[in-house]
């Protein structure tokens, strides 16, 4: 583990400016947003490769916006979580999409997806890990998600299923 989420959370308890200009950096590309940089380049230090800082800067972000006070659940993966919202063949479309993304689209479509996920607890570093492999061949990132997503689905199918 990176440790970032620790990183964030510390700051994070030591005011909620921190959270609030992260929360402001989604609005730019990832690591464009200069007012970030005390929140995130301490963590970095000498990390060199764009794509690594650019996702960094994403998570930072998206956990910002996504962190709630006393949020109950056990953190999960974002397949997970997405297998969890109510209107699963819409769920689904996005979801498929946000895999599909490349490099370009990935930032606005996580963030389109994270919003849906307001009340689900994520695992932070968990996502960080996958962003950092997003652009491995084998697609492992993807592969993972996917994996989650659909045994999650079909344990709340089968769910409601038996209820009814």
């Amino acid at each position: 583990m990176s440790g970032f989420i620790v990183w964030l959370e510390k700051l994070n308890a030591e005011g909620r400016k921190a959270r609030a200009v992260l929360r402001r950096s989604l609005a730019f590309e990832p690591g464009a947003y200069v007012p970030a940089y005390p929140y995130v380049e301490p963590f970095l230090k000498d990390e060199e490769n764009q794509w690594r800082r650019e996702m960094y800067y994403l998570v930072a972000g998206l956990w910002a916006a996504h962190w709630q006070e006393g949020k109950i659940g056990v953190p999960q993966s974002i397949g997970a979580a997405c297998a969890k919202l109510t209107n699963s063949a819409s769920t689904e479309r996005r979801f498929i999409t946000l895999l599909d993304a490349n490099e370009d689209q990935l930032a606005y479509r996580l963030r389109q997806m994270m919003a849906l996920l307001k009340e689900q607890p994520i695992n932070y570093e968990s996502l960080l890990t996958g962003l950092l492999y997003w652009n491995d061949d084998r697609k492992r990132t993807q592969n993972t998600w996917a994996r989650d997503f659909y045994r999650n689905v079909s344990d709340t199918t089968e769910l409601n299923t038996q209820e009814k």
